[in-house]
This record gives C-alpha cells, sequence and structure tokens, in this order.
C-alpha cells in the first residue's frame, strides 16, 4: 500500500493494538482530536477512551504513570507533542525507564514505546522544531530509533512496541505527510540500511535528512557523482556493519543531522569509522549538522537547518582530498 509516514504510524498503532490488548496509546490530545499532528487520528473512537487516553498537560506525570503502567504489565506508547516539551519529562525517562531493569536484576521490565514528533522544516519556533535524540542516545538502558519512509514507520512503531525494553521513537515531523510504499517486513528494529548505491562518497543520515541526502545524490548523479546514502534507522544501539562496508568501497563518509555538531551522533560516528576504516579512507569524515546555537525564528530556519547545498558542498571538500 502507499501512504504517508503519519497514516503508517497509525496503521502501525492500530496493528499493535489488534494483536495485544495491553498496548496503550496515551499523551496530550491523543484521543479526541487525534495528535496535533493527527497521527493518532481515530484511535479512540475504535478502541475507547480506556485505551487512547488524553492525558492533562504535565509530561513528567504522563511519563511517571506509564512507567507503573509497564511494571503492571501493560504497554504504553506515550506521545509527547513536541519534542522541545520532553525536557520535564527527562528526568523521569533517564531515571527510571531507563534504569529500572537494570536496577531490578532484570526482574522488571520496561515495555514502553516514547513517541517524540522531532526537527525542523515547519516554521515553528523554539522547543516546536529540536532535535533532541543526542539526549537519550547517550543514556544507557534506552533505545532510540527513527524512520525515514512510511514503510519503516509501520514496521518499526510495531517493532518497538513489541520490544521488552523501552524506545524512544523519533518521528521526522516535516516528512509526517510525505507518501511512499509500505511492503512487507523485511528488517529487524536495530538494523541500518543503504538506501542508494554509489561509489565516490557515503552519506550518512538518520529521519528526515535521509530525503535530503537522497535529494543531495540525485543533483551529484547530474554533475557524474555517485553517492551512497545510507539510513542509520536505529541511533542506539547503532548498527554500523552497513556503514562500515559502505565507506570502505567509497573510502570518503559525510554524516548528515539537524542536531548540533558539538557532542551530536555524527562525532561518534565519525570516531567508530576512524577507528574501523582507517586505511581506506581517501578523506577525513566530515559532517553536515545545526549550529551550536537556539533554535532560530522561523524566518531563519532554512539558514539553520542541513540543506542539498550544505550537503554537496561536504561532498566537494571530501573529494578535494
Amino acid at each position: 500500500m502507499k501512504t504517508s509516514i503519519a497514516k503508517a504510524i497509525n496503521a502501525g498503532l492500530r496493528a499493535a493494538m489488534d494483536t495485544d490488548p495491553h498496548v496503550l496509546v496515551m499523551g496530550e490530545d491523543v484521543g479526541r482530536l487525534g495528535g496535533v499532528f493527527r497521527v493518532t487520528d481515530g484511535l479512540q473512537k475504535d478502541f475507547g477512551d480506556g485505551r487512547v487516553i488524553d492525558t492533562p498537560l504535565g509530561e513528567s506525570g504522563i511519563v511517571g504513570a506509564a512507567v507503573g503502567l509497564a511494571m503492571r504489565g501493560f504497554r504504553p506508547v506515550v506521545e509527547i507533542q513536541f519534542d522541545g516539551f520532553v525536557y520535564p519529562a527527562y528526568d523521569q525517562i533517564v531515571s527510571q525507564v531507563a534504569k529500572l531493569h537494570a536496577r531490578s536484576s532484570g526482574l522488571v521490565k520496561m515495555p514502553m514505546v516514547i513517541r517524540i514528533p522531532f526537527g525542523g522544516g515547519i516554521g515553528a519556533v523554539e522547543h516546536h522544531s529540536e532535535s533532541p535524540e543526542g539526549q537519550f542516545i547517550l543514556t544507557a538502558g534506552l533505545k532510540v530509533v527513527s524512520p525515514s519512509n512510511a514503510h519503516d514507520a509501520y514496521w518499526m512503531i510495531q517493532q518497538a512496541i513489541a520490544s521488552d525494553d523501552p524506545v524512544v521513537f523519533m518521528e521526522p515531523k516535516r516528512r509526517y505527510w510525505e507518501n511512499g510504499e509500505v511492503g512487507d517486513e523485511d528488517l529487524p528494529l536495530h538494523a541500518s540500511r543503504v538506501v542508494r548505491e554509489g561509489a565516490d562518497a557515503t552519506l550518512l543520515a538518520y529521519g528526515p535528512m535521509v530525503r535530503t541526502c537522497l535529494d543531495a545524490a540525485e543533483a551529484a548523479q547530474a554533475e557524474g557523482r555517485e553517492l551512497e546514502v545510507v539510513d542509520l534507522r536505529t541511533l542506539s544501539p547503532l548498527d554500523l556493519t552497513p556503514v562500515h562496508e559502505s565507506v570502505r568501497r567509497t573510502g570518503r563518509a559525510i554524516v548528515v543531522h539537524e542536531a548540533a555538531r558539538t557532542l551530536g551522533l555524527g562525532a561518534e560516528i565519525a570516531a567508530r569509522v576512524q577507528e574501523e576504516c582507517f586505511y581506506s579512507l581517501e578523506a577525513p569524515v566530515l559532517r553536515v549538522t545545526g549550529y551550536d546555537l537556539p533554535y532560530p525564528p522561523s524566518r531563519v530556519e532554512d539558514e539553520f537547518l542541513p540543506d542539498l547545498d550544505r550537503v554537496l558542498d561536504a561532498v566537494d571538500r571530501s573529494l578535494a582530498f
């Protein structure tokens, strides 16, 4: 079937709720409204307000309640309405959600999914356009994933819900309305994928930047350059086997993400690629990222976010070595 990323997540939630009556959806405006992006549209009507719960405006309370539900055998799916709203729940996430399994020596499982629409590109203000994935990637006990297309959105949300470990599910909000084919399940949750083959350089991205890199590869082809694009899909744990294989073929790597440059995921990937592929590299691993600044007003966000031209400029610099 062909559908949008938003509708694919909705369909994935429906499939999980049909399969397991212990799956609950909870968050601000997820029920009657169907979420601000309509990702949960119709779920409360079909499954009732006992399984699709409109919560008060209080992220720490939402996540805290979900912790108790998970401990009692439920599989709560929590929606954080916007990326920047997650910080009031940060203590609950890093101190309870991420640690209870280890703290209890494995006796307590935490089968919880925390959905976070993230990233810019929708003309919104700060706290509505941020990329906080790095906050959770460095937290032991959390798994972090980000689909970039409808196929992965449909299957990965179901895989995340089925996991007995807590998963932070980063949804690229600017891509919600992009359509794509949804086929049969083909990859486990924590696996990277080559989405375009090429021989001259490897572009590494996840979530909203995968489309940007694919567009850059298309533009580069007109200049006779073949760029390989790897969709990381999983940010923690990283699946770097396809990355290393790609970089050994191309000799060049460029990491692209919206989050800030300093201590962003690109820094970790650059270090790991250098360690594993040193003798294959023809140029330093480069990064195209957001800036180490608060998110800007919407009229200048196009200058803040990585775009096709910045990616192609990095390709030029890499190939110049």
